[in-house]
Formats: structure tokens, sequence, C-alpha cells
């Protein structure tokens, strides 16, 4: 195998301009695997890459695509635990919507017993941005009380099940009736329509008053100032995009008054070790939840990869609800 086919965003645009194109399979270097890719998650960052927005790190592979499941057909030097033939999913710095794609054996994790590859694929961007944002970073404990914003996107389905595994209080903020029912069906225990109720009222109703914990927010702009006013005393926010504006004002006094904790990362610069440690900790805390049935993938459509255009449609529309992923094999 000299050559491989992968999804092409040539200088980019629209989802239109998406195609199939052809390169050369690229080479596992040291502590790398090379995957034969069965399916491929699509994720927002790919359609901010695709426009022009989310350029890929120094090293980084140019093909789109942040996560895939699928067979390790190579290893390179130094990689003990992986062995050509392992089924795995894998968080990649880029390379994806490809045939073949390159990632850190680190990033690698094992397909949970009895799950389909199309719902592994699903599982990587998601799962270590919950994970690192929510309770390494924001610390959330057993019986605080929990909102993440978009509980219907791939995001908001990881958070929501992972929060209420772990015994969190869960509300979550959507766009539509039919999502806040689907929502509730994932175990949150409160679903507010933005379109139709304040979600800040909203909170306070459901916390007694006291103010919510941890709040994992990807919409910014006005939300920030509205989620701080919604915190409990010592309450953490989250924050891991700027869906909703990139620039935010925020009462200095309130922020003090509540001694909140305000952070925020990205995901992709983050050095290999780096998240090679946040594998770890899923592999040890979350994966045996996800055999014993405590978490499920959610898959909103399956493309062919050849319709990555339609997918990246799907995906800027807003209309899913979960995951959007692509058929490579």
């Amino acid at each position: 195998m000299k050559t491989m086919r992968y999804v092409d965003h040539g200088a980019g645009g629209p989802p239109e301009v998406l195609r199939l194109a052809e390169c050369a399979v690229p080479a596992p270097g040291a502590g790398e695997v090379l995957i034969e890719v069965a399916f491929a998650g699509v994720n927002r960052p790919d359609c901010a890459q695709r426009i022009g927005r989310y350029p890929p790190p120094p090293g980084a592979s140019p093909i789109l695509g942040l996560e895939v499941s699928g067979r390790v057909v190579r290893v390179g030097p130094g990689v003990d635990r992986w062995r050509e033939g392992d089924l795995v999913c894998a968080l990649t710095p880029g390379g994806g919507y490809a045939e073949y794609c390159l990632a850190p054996a680190t990033h690698c994790l094992p397909v949970p017993p009895g799950m389909a590859l199309e719902q592994a694929a699903s599982l990587p961007e998601t799962c270590f941005t919950v994970w690192d944002n929510v309770f390494s970073r924001a610390g959330l404990k057993p019986g605080e009380r929990f909102l993440v914003h978009g509980g219907s996107s791939g995001i908001g389905v990881t958070a929501i099940q992972m929060a209420k595994a772990f015994g969190a209080r869960v509300m979550t903020t959507v766009g539509t009736p039919e999502k806040a029912a689907f929502c509730r069906a994932l175990g949150a225990d409160l679903a507010v329509n933005y379109r139709d109720d304040d979600f800040v009222r909203e909170a306070m109703a459901f916390t007694g008053d006291r103010g919510l914990d941890v709040v994992l927010d990807m919409v910014g702009g006005s939300y920030l100032a509205r989620n701080l006013e919604a915190l409990a005393l010592d309450g953490r926010i989250a924050l891991i995009a700027f869906m909703g504006g990139a620039d935010a004002t925020l009462p200095i006094p309130a922020l003090l008054r509540k001694r909140a904790t305000l952070t925020g990362s990205t995901l992709r610069p983050r050095t290999v070790a780096q998240k090679g440690a946040i594998a770890r900790d899923l592999e040890r805390h979350w994966w045996p939840r996800l055999a014993a049935g405590q978490g499920t993938p959610v898959i909103d459509r399956v493309f062919p990869w050849a319709e990555a255009a339609q997918a990246h449609a799907r995906m800027e529309s807003s209309v899913h609800a979960g995951k959007i992923i692509l058929a490579v094999a």
C-alpha cells in the first residue's frame, strides 16, 4: 500500500469543496501507529479547519479528522502495547478522513467490549475533551450541580452521560422540545429550551437558589456573564469554544464575590504526553463504565466518506443529535 485516498478540502471554503483525492500512505515514526481507518468522527473543529479558522499545529497532518476507529496495520519504533491487527479508537492530531491515519500510540484506546467500530469512532474527541475540562480542570464531584450547554451535541451527549455516571445532577440547554426530550432520555435531570426559558432563572430553581457548581460552555460571548450569574460560591466555568462570539464582558465584582474559577482550553495543541495522560485516565476511569453500559455512544448519522460535504453541512446546521460519522472502509 503506497497510496491512499483521503478527503481533500483544497484551499478551503464551504462544504462543497470536500472531495476525494489521493496521496502517499504515511509511515509511522517513533511512538506512532498506522491505523487502517474504518470510521472517522466529524467534529466542529473539522469545519473550522475546512474554512481556514483552525489550522493544524506544526507537524500535524493537514488532512481533516481528529478521531478514528479501525485496525492497527503498522507500528513504529518504541511501540510496545499495540500489535498489527489490534482494533482501536484513537485521538489523532489530524488525518482521520483517510484510508490510513497516523496516531501516537499513547492516544489509542481499545474498542470497548461489544461496541461497534462506528460507535467507537465517536468516543475520542468528546471523551478526551469532557474528561479534561469537566473532571480534571473543573473538578466535578459526586452530588454537584452541573450544566452543559448544547446537550444534544457530541460534547453534550458525552458530558451528560459522564456527569451522571459519576454522580452529578445534570442540567443542559437545547434549542427544541425534541432535543430536550432527547437529553432527558440520556439522563439529564433538567433540559431547558433556551428559546423559551431563561437558563439562569431555571438553574437557580434547579439548585434551590444555590447555583451551579460546574458549567461546561461551548457558546462563549454573552453566555459567559450569564454562566457566572448562575454559578454557586466556589463554582467553576470550563470554556471550550465560542460559537456565540469570541469576545465577552465579565463583571469582575461577581467573579470575586463568588470566588469563581474560569478555565479555558483547546485539545489539539496539547502535547503528546498531556493527551496520553488523558487517555490513561479515560481507560482507568471511563472505559470500564462504558463496558458496563453506563455510557452509550449516540450516532446521529453515518455518511459514506464520499459524502463528507453533506456531513459537514449537517454539522453546521446544528440539527443533529449525537455524533456524525464518516464510513471510510
